[in-house]
């Protein structure tokens, strides 16, 4: 195999093969291009008004890749299509991909290509085209923007993520064997992308990131190594959190705060989140009124500084949820409509939402008065920053509305960069109706993510397993809510889920039988022996018989190895009591272990292991 590009400019030849307005790959773009320089690193190549750099750039177990197309004529040039990568000559026969929905994130497809269509026509023409991607500002829907491919026979794979917070597209096509890959940004009949490039500028594609193994585990631990988070040095020995939302529902006052407080102060437990509701007006929902972010003196009458002063007291760190790129119907932002998203004109509305110009100077003013000023006035050391709707195909402001979305997006990471850099000690939690942003250029400008809004279901250790693929475990947020009328086998069956990622409890906890209590801190001791396992650790095995999610059937066992040291994480689903847990022990000896007996169904135990010899 080798690196390769892709790119089509406006008004040259598509390829033919029967792929016009399936795919804009291997157009007359390409075909006038040739090879005028390499090296280890970057390909050159040339036609008579442009030039195009794929740069493929090793850094430890994997490749950087994007793609530098340069004007060289004497007049503008619009890119339709331009790809970050381009793979090409690959032998495989399988495909790897993440789907992904609300509550369900990252649940594995794998299929074969002949079961796609994807095997070659009896004569090589007419290409064979299968491609995903997703469309809007939330670029984790419906797929994640990753792909793995197969060799069953030599057990060779190639895994590739993208780095794209805005519209993404990956592709796989054949005319004859082998395969070609290629991803970037939605091109104009995909997402409404376009952009046009002046004569002598260049335009530089999102990256992407390339790796090879001998595993679909290998490739992903490869992948998911190579992004590079930001992480707030109080974040970096994966402090438990209490998130309160599970327990106010969005009624967060200074009496239940202090209330929770109280009872976690000296267990472990690091931050205490205010979430959504503590700017709400009054009588209105907290979902109707975000975008003024005036705190709410009904919930609040002495001022949100109290409550951040009362949690510091009880020796936490107080932390506060924000949507601050959007704004609700009965906001007085929401009618600024000169400083809104608009498509064609007009505002661009979702279920009574709207949306902030990210690049306009005014929201950018307005959001770091209410939001990194009043973190900073306030002593806020924790956001969690939610974002619950797309902006879908794009908006106006651009030479099209792919590239507007382009921008805007764009705009909202430079903010979550200036937040760090006003406020370097700030852990900030990343969350988009939970796991809708778990993508690659997203996680490393946050500390950790919400993994999923799965708050109480039975498919967290699922959704928790499946994403140890895709981001790094240390980041992943993980919810245990516990309520006063769960059993012990119940509360352990969260709290183990916990130990997928990052531990974030939350619920009635000050209403637990004090035996169950103790549980819940044992339970953080355990965690923090095996913190070390899971931030630097390599996932070698995940399985599960489970196939719906609602109705989790049989059991899951996930191991996660480093050094001389595992943890092994079973979960018992419906008919799945005695696993055979000594499957997975081979050469390891159990030194300590949380949870209950996997004697019955729906029950969760992790164990520490250590090598035997």
């Amino acid at each position: 195999m080798n690196f390769g590009f892709q790119i089509k400019l406006r008004g040259d030849d598509f390829n033919g093969h029967f792929t016009n307005g399936l795919s804009m790959a291997n157009s007359q773009s390409v075909r006038r291009c040739k090879k005028t320089f390499e090296e280890n690193d970057k390909t050159v190549f040339e036609a008579e008004e442009y030039r195009i750099t794929a740069y493929h750039i090793k850094r430890d177990d994997a490749y950087e890749c994007y793609t530098v197309f340069e004007n060289t004529s004497n007049h503008d040039l619009t890119l339709d299509m331009l790809a970050s990568f381009c793979i090409e000559n690959i032998d495989a026969d399988i495909i790897h991909r993440a789907t992904s929905f609300w509550s369900a994130e990252g649940k594995l497809l794998t299929q074969s290509l002949v079961d796609i269509n994807m095997e070659r026509s009896w004569s090589g023409h007419g290409t064979r085209i299968e491609k995903f991607g997703q469309i809007g500002s939330m670029p984790v829907r419906k797929w994640f923007p990753f792909i793995a491919l197969e060799n069953s026979k030599t057990k060779e794979f190639i895994g590739i993520q993208l780095y794209c917070a805005s519209s993404w597209q990956i592709e796989l096509f054949r005319n004859r064997d082998p395969l070609t890959l290629s991803g970037g940004l939605a091109d104009f009949d995909y997402g409404h992308w376009c952009k046009t490039v002046k004569a002598g500028d260049s335009f530089t594609s999102p990256k992407a990131v390339v790796a090879f193994g001998n595993s679909l585990n290998d490739v992903c631990d490869r992948l998911v190594k190579a992004q590079n988070p930001r992480i707030s040095n109080v974040d970096k020995d994966m402090p438990v959190i209490f998130n309160e939302y599970c327990t106010t529902w969005g009624n967060p006052t200074k009496e239940n705060i202090e209330k929770i407080a109280k009872k976690i102060s000296g267990s472990g437990i690091k931050y205490l989140v205010i979430d959504s509701g503590w700017y709400k007006k009054p009588e209105e929902d907290w979902w109707a009124t975000i975008g003024d972010w005036n705190e709410s003196k009904e919930l609040f009458p002495n001022g949100i500084k109290e409550v951040c002063d009362l949690i510091k007291s009880y020796g936490l760190i107080p932390g506060i949820w924000f949507e601050f790129e959007k704004v609700a119907w009965l906001s007085d932002v929401y009618n600024k409509t000169e400083h809104l998203l608009k498509r064609d004109g007009v505002p661009v509305s979702v279920d009574g939402q709207r949306f902030l110009d990210m690049r306009d100077r005014w929201s950018i003013d307005y959001l770091t008065e209410k939001v990194i000023d009043f973190l900073r006035d306030n002593g806020f050391g924790y956001i969690k920053i939610d974002y619950n709707d797309s902006i879908g195909v794009g908006c106006d402001g651009a030479e099209s509305l792919g590239e507007g979305l382009r921008q805007t997006v764009l705009g909202t990471q430079k903010f979550f960069k200036r937040i760090s850099d006003e406020l370097p000690d700030l852990v900030i939690e990343g969350c988009s109706s939970g796991g809708h942003r778990l993508e690659p250029s997203m996680m490393e400008l946050v500390s950790q993510a919400s993994f999923s809004d799965a708050h109480e279901c039975l498919s967290i250790p699922l959704i928790a397993a499946n994403v140890q693929r895709l981001i790094r475990p240390e980041q992943s947020q993980i919810w245990a809510v516990l309520r006063e009328k769960d059993d012990i086998h119940r509360i352990n069956y969260s709290l183990t889920a916990g130990f997928l990622g990052r531990l974030c409890l939350s619920g009635e906890i000050f209403d637990l039988k004090d035996e169950y209590w103790n549980n819940v801190i044992d339970a953080i001791t355990f965690y923090d022996k095996i913190k070390d396992i899971i931030k630097n650790g390599k996932t070698t095995i995940i399985e599960s018989t489970a196939r719906d999610y609602n109705n989790p059937t049989g059991y899951q066992a996930v191991l996660r190895e480093y050094d001389n040291k595992a943890l092994l994480i079973i979960h018992t689903f419906k008919n799945g009591a005695n696993p055979p847990i000594d499957k997975y022990l081979n050469s390891w000896n159990i030194a300590d272990s949380f949870g209950s007996e996997l004697d019955s169904d729906y029950r969760g135990k992790a164990f520490l292991l250590k090598n035997m010899v």
